[in-house]
């Protein structure tokens, strides 16, 4: 692996980090960090569908109230960064792809922590923030405020950096280590955490006006549309959705929504 991949791959990592703070841009997402990364490495396609694997497994992780949900940030930064380094090693592409999916997991429980700690050691920068507001220093809180974010950003961009410089042999040599059953069950496990995921989505989402939308989507799914084909689709029923809702509680009609 060349330096200026490290580079990148540092790069995507650090920014991955704080956007899993500032949710801004979505380079946290698990889809935008593998491709990121599929593309520094040379491995975009590998990426991609390692990235939508995972942005499956992830759509029902969210922080609710003081609970911290699965970190997606490190899991799809540390799960490229392994699929990739398999693949360079001479590893099989379904088991290294399997084997990233099986290990960026408990790598997002990890990242609880991780953020956790940063979380608890941003409350003292937040104190000396508000000294610095008492005595108008704006520069001094502008410098805090960076350090606070970098600080999330380190964590998913160390432990990226430390996976880069472990040779692609050694991670080769794991995944060719593995058993075929154990190899086979991950790729079984990796369908049910998928459909777990969604499960958590629709348990969050699902409500009687809803329910109808999520079975005409599964049926849909089925028939074979084009991916243009169901988000126009899905544009359309949203907008019929929004246009009856509104018409319900204030007469608006649907001209008047979509201007």
């Amino acid at each position: 692996m060349s330096v200026l991949t490290i580079v990148l791959i540092v790069l995507f990592a650090l920014l991955a980090g704080i956007e899993g703070v500032l949710d801004e841009f979505q380079f946290h997402q698990p889809l935008v960090a593998c491709t990121l990364i599929g593309l520094a490495t040379g491995y975009l396609r590998e990426g991609i569908l390692l990235g939508g694997s995972l942005q499956m497994i992830a759509l029902g992780w969210a922080n609710i109230g003081a609970a911290v949900g699965p970190d997606a940030a490190l899991a799809g930064v540390l799960g490229a960064v392994i699929l990739s380094k398999g693949l360079a090693g001479g590893a099989p592409a379904e088991a290294s792809f399997y084997t990233a999916i099986a290990l960026a997991i408990p790598l997002s429980v990890i990242g609880v922590y991780e953020t956790s700690y940063c979380r608890n050691k941003a409350i003292g920068i937040v104190k000396n923030m508000d000294a610095a507001a008492e005595r108008a220093d704006f520069k001094r809180i502008e410098q805090l405020q960076r350090r606070a974010i970098l600080m999330q950003g380190m964590r998913v961009a160390i432990p990226a950096l430390i996976l880069c410089l472990i040779p692609a042999s050694g991670f080769a040599a794991l995944i060719h280590a593995l058993p075929q059953w154990l190899t086979e069950g991950i790729a079984v496990s990796v369908g049910f955490l998928a459909a777990v995921g969604f499960a958590l989505l629709i348990n969050t989402m699902a409500s009687k006006e809803t329910w109808p939308f999520f079975v005409l989507g599964f049926v849909l799914a089925g028939l074979d549309f084009t991916l243009i084909g169901l988000s126009i689709i899905g544009l359309a029923l949203a907008l019929l959705f929004v246009s009856l809702k509104k018409t319900d509680e204030h007469g608006e009609s649907l001209d008047s929504i979509l201007k």
